[in-house]
């Protein structure tokens, strides 16, 4: 596939920047400001989107092509609870994080995520990645981390919880690229964005109302209306990241999610007003230059490894002429 050499796949990178901007900094704003819990607000994300993932199962909005399907392929059930159980586990503890540090720090810790993909996509998917590929992956986070580095505010619980965001987010992202590119049977953007969402909420509502105590009745007006839009930003986000997943690697959007943080992050300095330092411009550099190293080192190792299986497959081809002959 062309990858992100695409009018298409470049539009939806773009809609998903916006969206999981407009998503992060309502996060913010409703935990920081308005003082909702983190686990209510996931829950709302997570009905939203199963609400949303609905209606585009039958209008899908130039997103995808819709299928009529017969019946349910084998392991529906167990694939959707997976990534529901892992989409439950990356909101709350997304959301928990937020409720502890600032959003700079929470992005720079994601900063490893491509290293997680790299062994997630290894293990699951059996994708190898060159050695240029994994040397271009160092200037990618190591700038992320430079981006923020004049706002870390160290918390344990804060760090914890964006360690643990990051493993679940990379093992979501595998296990959906492996539903939605699969060779037997290809899920759509908007079914797994509602069935998972479905799986989701089904662990999350008892955990908000057994754990959490927070009644519907202390959600204010302003609160609900904060939860509905900022639901709606979420599953935009969602199912943007799923349209993409269709044209790129695990590994490849792994890095765009990468690039897309340090825009976040110089985005909150400037919502927030925040001192830009000489290292937060470096580090913006360094990411994008980390970006353009990785897009030329997949060409690279990809020509490599193209070029190593055609050998293999001359030799092997060469070895069978040669016994046959000999046995003549």
């Amino acid at each position: 596939k062309a990858g992100l050499c695409t009018c298409r796949a470049l539009l939806f990178l773009g809609l998903w920047y916006l969206f999981s901007g407009c998503t992060l900094f309502l996060n913010k704003y409703i935990l920081s400001y308005m003082q909702a819990d983190p686990t209510l607000l996931g829950t709302f994300q997570m009905l939203m989107t199963g609400v949303c993932g609905f209606i585009q199962l039958y209008f899908p909005c130039g997103m995808y092509k819709p299928h009529h399907r017969l019946g349910r392929p084998p392991g529906f059930y167990k694939h959707m609870t997976l990534v529901g159980c892992t989409r439950f586990l990356t909101v709350i503890l997304g959301l928990v994080s937020l409720n502890y540090v600032a959003v700079s720090f929470t992005e720079t810790i994601k900063s490893s995520a491509p290293i997680f993909t790299v062994v997630i996509s290894r293990l699951l998917l059996g994708e190898e990645t060159g050695l240029w590929v994994n040397l271009s992956l160092l200037p990618v986070m190591g700038g992320l981390a430079l981006c923020s580095t004049n706002e870390i505010s160290f918390n344990t619980k804060g760090f914890i919880a964006a360690m643990a965001t990051n493993l679940t987010e990379c093992l979501q992202n595998v296990y959906s690229k492996m539903l939605i590119s699969g060779d037997k049977f290809k899920y759509t953007p908007a079914e797994l964005q509602f069935y998972t969402s479905l799986a989701s909420v089904v662990l999350q509502v008892p955990v908000s109302f057994l754990y959490v105590g927070v009644s519907l009745e202390e959600v204010t007006g302003p609160q609900f209306a904060a939860f509905i839009l900022n639901g709606i930003f979420f599953h935009l986000q969602s199912i943007t990241a799923y349209v993409l997943m269709d044209y790129t690697s695990p590994l490849t959007h792994s890095v765009a999610n990468t690039a897309k943080r340090a825009l976040l992050i110089w985005a909150s300095v400037i919502m927030f007003g925040n001192p830009v330092t000489m290292l937060s411009a470096l580090g913006t550099c360094t990411v994008i230059a980390g970006v353009l190293l990785y897009n030329k080192a997949r060409e690279i190792d990809t020509s490599s490894l193209s070029a190593k299986k055609s050998n293999k497959l001359l030799s092997e081809e060469t070895s069978f002429s040669t016994t046959k002959v000999r046995r003549i």
